[in-house]
């Protein structure tokens, strides 16, 4: 390091912004703490503090793939549900006349 020039900073810090955005569409409980920690990387490289920075796009990360997979699952169970009552009703219709 010499002393008068800036440290250079690591490469681009992905905030996963996009992704807790979707997140919230489909289970917004897990996914306000991925927005929040998405929100705090910007700032944080803008100050130099680069570990939290990272610290912060991790657990935005984190959040907001554990609020898909959870958001995911409902829809498909939730799914699968309305087609089994679907056939069942089918199955159990009186046919005759």
């Amino acid at each position: 390091m010499h002393p008068g020039y800036p440290q250079q900073p690591p490469q681009q810090i992905d905030n996963n912004m996009t992704m807790s955005i979707v997140a919230i569409f489909l289970f917004w409980p897990l996914a306000i703490p991925a927005l929040i920690n998405a929100s705090k990387v910007n700032p944080l490289v803008q100050q130099g503090n680069y570990a939290a920075a990272q610290a912060a796009a991790a657990e935005s990360k984190k959040w907001s793939k554990w609020a898909l997979i959870v958001g995911l699952a409902w829809y498909a169970i939730a799914l699968v549900c309305c087609l089994l009552g679907g056939l069942g009703s089918l199955m159990s219709a009186d046919t005759t006349v």
